[in-house]
């Protein structure tokens, strides 16, 4: 069975109140969040409510006040594709994470350091955690932050080897660094409106455009998008509103194509025998494009109607590098592990992939990896949404479900529906 029954545990609000940093009284409030307990299974239990601290053990010694951090009330918090590779057992993440890394929400308390937020402030929530101080904040690159996990650069929130930071599926979640991190939404109301779109640019909208922008995607230019779930559909929204002249996805998930051909844009069947370079042609009289984007990732599977129930980790790259024309770019928001323990060969196991990176160099291609800096684009994609030059919440089939629906939200996102699972953990957005 894919998740266990959603369980909602009562708990009595704690006792005590205090005045808030912002100004009010604040009682604490009871909290639940949806847990990884294995490999295809997640649990909505009770869990801790978020305090403005920072914990021994992750990247600072010692226990210690988080004065900088902000306490949300978590608005909507989706479910992510990259939250499906640690579910299904394909990272090396272990059972009792609290899951989540899109999340929007409003602001209930405040560290005594923190000057621009406010309660009551309506806030989208970068999935890069950021300190805004290192070498690499200061450049733009706040996914790569330098001071937020011991690890490795970069940090999110509910994410394996990010940091050990407490994910946001979850009623209520502490955010640090709130002053560089949060997007404030200038009219509440407004946003509440449009939250359904909103929502997205915790991750998806600016994940996608960011593929688009290292594809080199401008006015007049011809894109191939492989993957129909929701990066790719992000990305197909942000080619658009890039100016593409054709967007061409691919996907061997039907129902997902149909998706991406109701907002205009034109389909690659992966499934079926005729190849792909063949398909595009059909579309737009060649077998290449200018630019391509993966957002599929490492869980790729192979082409044609044998071919696509066969795991090919590097699939999706080399379909790119052959029907990508020379001289161009490949944007690749798709994940890419280090660590893979469900994976088709020992070497995959540690991301080590088949790739034809021999192509890629006699074609003179250019690839963009890693995570997207998300701070770089999302007040820009904000007011695309705002100014109703995207659609997100149609485009991506945005669906609402509640914090104990999120069980069966993963398991139909895990058999392939072509929606973008949505968790409203209070109840606060109408349908």
């Amino acid at each position: 069975m894919f998740a266990r029954a959603a369980i909602s545990r009562t708990s009595s609000l704690f006792s005590g109140s205090w005045t808030s940093a912002c100004g009010s009284q604040v009682r604490h409030a009871s909290n639940r969040g949806v847990i990884f307990m294995g490999p295809n299974e997640v649990e909505v239990q009770d869990i801790d409510f978020p305090k403005l601290e920072l914990a021994p053990g992750e990247f600072n010694p010692r226990l210690r006040k988080c004065d900088h951090g902000v306490i949300l009330k978590v608005t909507t918090t989706n479910i992510c594709g990259s939250d499906q590779h640690m579910v299904r057992g394909r990272t090396t993440a272990t059972a009792g994470m609290v899951l989540g890394h899109e999340i929007t929400g409003e602001v209930i308390e405040c560290g005594n350091d923190v000057e621009f937020i406010r309660e009551g402030d309506l806030c989208s929530v970068p999935f890069n955690i950021a300190c805004g101080r290192c070498e690499l904040c200061k450049a733009g690159h706040t996914g790569v932050c330098l001071n937020v996990n011991p690890a490795r650069p970069g940090a999110a929130y509910g994410y394996v080897d990010m940091g050990g930071w407490v994910g946001g599926q979850a009623e209520y979640v502490m955010v640090p660094y709130a002053d560089w991190n949060l997007l404030k939404f200038p009219d509440r109301d407004q946003a509440m409106e449009k939250i359904k779109s909103l929502t997205l640019l915790s991750d998806i909208f600016p994940t996608g455009y960011h593929g688009c922008i290292q594809a080199g995607v401008q006015p007049g230019k011809t894109v191939y998008i492989a993957g129909a779930g929701p990066v790719g559909l992000a990305a197909a929204a942000g080619a658009k509103l890039l100016g593409a002249a054709v967007v061409i996805v691919g996907d061997l998930n039907k129902e997902r194509l149909a998706q991406a051909a109701s907002f205009g844009c034109e389909t690659v069947d992966v499934s079926l025998d005729t190849p792909v370079p063949d398909q595009i042609a059909g579309i737009i009289g060649e077998p290449i494009v200018d630019c391509a984007v993966d957002a599929v990732g490492f869980e790729a599977r192979g082409c044609g109607c044998s071919g696509h129930q066969v795991e090919q980790p590097a699939q999706v790259l080399n379909d790119c590098m052959e029907i990508t024309k020379a001289g161009g770019s490949i944007g690749i928001p798709g994940l890419y592990v280090t660590g893979d323990p469900g994976a088709v060969d020992e070497a995959a196991k540690t991301g080590n992939i088949s790739t034809r990176i021999g192509l890629g160099w006699a074609k003179s291609l250019s690839f963009g990896t890693g995570q997207c800096p998300v701070m770089k684009y999302h007040r820009q994609l904000m007011n695309a949404i705002l100014y109703d030059k995207v659609d997100l919440d149609k485009w991506c089939n945005v669906t609402m479900i509640s914090l104990d629906e999120a069980p069966q939200g993963y398991a139909d996102f895990d058999k392939g529906a072509a929606k973008k699972f949505v968790i409203d953990p209070h109840g606060s957005v109408t349908a």
